[in-house]
């Protein structure tokens, strides 16, 4: 009954596992020990005394077989409860059993779909405050909102995301009061809930719920914290709700990648500062958002630079634990300061603060490359894989690591399954140009170019021809012939072009093309020594040798 007892207290009082076991051999031991003195002695109305032989006693005493059935009795249900004890049972769940689970998108009962946003916003914030939980491998958010309005069971979910448990979370009521139901639900063998709570929380306090919850869950799975993670979900903050919208809804337009979107997110980022100027998030939000900008040409990097920046050390500044603002500041690092040390040490940063987090994985993954790293690149791009399997970038760029490891038949699966997904990613496609022709896939190489490249349709038919006629190598020289013509008119990408010209074996102009992309600041110049690129054939060039002093790039062992 004690052993009992203590299996259902000492886990809610956080106990640590070892405790049942030291109390399971203390009453193993204290039944033996028992035994033994009942043995010797008997307690008697003149005290206790030693047993008599049984020559001394002339008379038994007519209760005596009850009392020897009532000892043969307590002793079968000790060893029964001790053998149960020991036997793991099913509905226990034990250390290690889950290890990975995925965040479902929060189902919205308040009757209000414009706060959908809201309701959003609080399941990426829940994913990333459980991704702080090392033990634990938490599905990321793309891969999550697959399964928004989805009609499948929970095992179902499960297998496809290979993961041990599933949460599921119902809003039931937002305003100034937050009501919130969260249930932890197990598929295997069978659907079982292995655990649920009500929550009712002022939404001032809406992040500290999420450390609330996460540590819950996190006891209820048998996941042990470690003091640092412990004391990050500990940290306590109040919020202004007003400010705590603007953030959210900055955040949902940030997801939208538009520049009308954009420039709406920076305006709710801002609005936010204004109202919370010691909140770390927002901060983060508005240098995010500038990159974003930078990146697809919305603005210079002169004018988006100082801003980044700015805001990315005050983010860190009020918050050094925050994951995103490392990230962030690794992906800047490397891909614009072209400085691989603090890329990597950012990276590191923001693993161990989140180590579920698959962008950061990835992009790790991708400066190991650019290092010729490629096996700890594949560490990582497995990981991030693992982690968002239903994204189509993250398949997009886990294929770019593949490849520079020369698995381009691999490499090209991932490729096609995020085109499944994503039919309309402009990313897919281009990195399916260059995988396709390597591999030799005339189908899938057209597919590619047709939507990446403005040419005309005629244009196309020629090149699919030649294809057929005299084989991929005179197509690609025919298509790189149309982008000359293409880039009067249109920029192209430098070191996507040199990429060509190295594929049809036109090698000095490979080189200019090189030397423009390091003129311009060309973002892919960080490739240059990697596989993927396929610029072996310059290698022994002085010019591209300089090119590759100036970045301070190794080269792959054994050039």
């Amino acid at each position: 009954m004690i052993l009992e007892a203590a299996t259902i207290i000492f886990p809610r009082w956080g106990f640590p596992e070892w405790a049942i076991d030291l109390l399971l051999y203390i009453l193993i031991l204290g039944v033996l020990v028992t035994m033994i003195v009942s043995w010797i002695f008997d307690i008697t109305p003149e005290g206790v005394q030693k047993t008599k032989s049984l020559e001394e006693v002339r008379e038994k005493p007519s209760e005596s077989k009850i009392w020897k059935a009532a000892t043969y009795i307590s002793l079968v249900v000790i060893v029964a409860l001790i053998i149960l004890n020991i036997i793991p049972k099913n509905e226990l769940i034990k250390t290690g059993d889950i290890q990975s689970l995925v965040v479902l998108p929060f189902d919205n009962f308040t009757g209000d779909d414009q706060l959908d946003y809201f309701v959003s916003g609080m399941h990426a914030s829940l994913i990333t405050d459980m991704g702080k939980v090392g033990g634990m491998r938490v599905t990321s958010k793309t891969s999550s909102n697959s399964y928004k309005g989805a009609d499948k069971s929970v095992p179902e979910i499960a297998r496809e995301l290979g993961v041990d448990a599933i949460v599921e979370s119902q809003v039931m009521c937002l305003g100034d009061t937050i009501c919130l139901q969260i249930r932890v639900v197990t598929p295997f063998p069978d659907e079982r809930e292995l655990w649920s709570a009500d929550y009712r929380e002022d939404k001032s306090q809406i992040l500290n719920l999420y450390n609330r919850i996460t540590k819950q869950i996190a006891n209820e799975v048998r996941i042990e914290l470690s003091p640092d993670e412990q004391r990050v979900l500990d940290q306590s903050r109040s919020i202004d709700k007003e400010a705590y919208d603007y953030y959210l809804m900055g955040l949902y337009y940030w997801d939208k990648l538009g520049q009308e979107s954009l420039n709406k997110a920076l305006e709710y980022f801002n609005n936010a500062i204004t109202l919370e100027p010691e909140w770390a998030l927002p901060y983060s939000g508005v240098a995010q958002v500038w990159v974003g900008m930078a990146q697809m040409g919305f603005a210079s990097p002169e004018t988006s630079g100082p801003i980044i920046f700015e805001n990315l050390s005050k983010a860190l500044e009020l918050d050094p634990n925050d994951a995103s603002s490392h990230y962030t500041q690794a992906l800047i690092a490397a891909w614009v300061q072209w400085n691989w040390e603090a890329g990597e040490q950012g990276f590191k940063t923001a693993l161990e603060l989140n180590p579920s987090d698959a962008m950061s994985h990835i992009y790790y993954a991708h400066l190991l490359v650019c290092l010729n790293r490629n096996e700890e690149a594949l560490v990582h791009g497995e990981k991030a894989v693992e982690l968002d399997p239903l994204n189509p970038l993250i398949l997009s760029l886990y294929a770019v690591v593949l490849s520079s490891s020369d698995q381009l038949d691999y490499a090209l699966v991932n490729l096609e399954k995020a085109l499944s997904i994503d039919p309309y990613s402009f990313f897919a496609h281009h990195i399916l140009e260059f995988i396709s022709y390597d591999v030799g896939d005339r189908e899938e190489f057209m597919r590619a170019i047709r939507f990446i490249f403005p040419l005309e349709e005629t244009v196309f038919q020629s090149i699919e021809r030649t294809a057929a006629e005299d084989g991929l190598q005179s197509a690609y020289e025919e298509l790189v012939a149309n982008l000359e013509i293409l880039s009067q008119s249109t920029f192209l990408v430098p070191v996507h072009f040199a990429n060509r010209y190295i594929r049809i074996r036109q090698n000095e102009k490979a080189l200019d093309q090189l030397e423009m992309g390091l003129k311009v600041h060309d973002q892919n110049m960080p490739y240059l020594t990697c596989r993927f690129l396929k610029m072996e054939p310059l290698f022994g060039n002085p010019r591209f040798q300089a090119l590759v002093d100036t970045l301070k790039l190794p080269m792959p062992k054994g050039n």
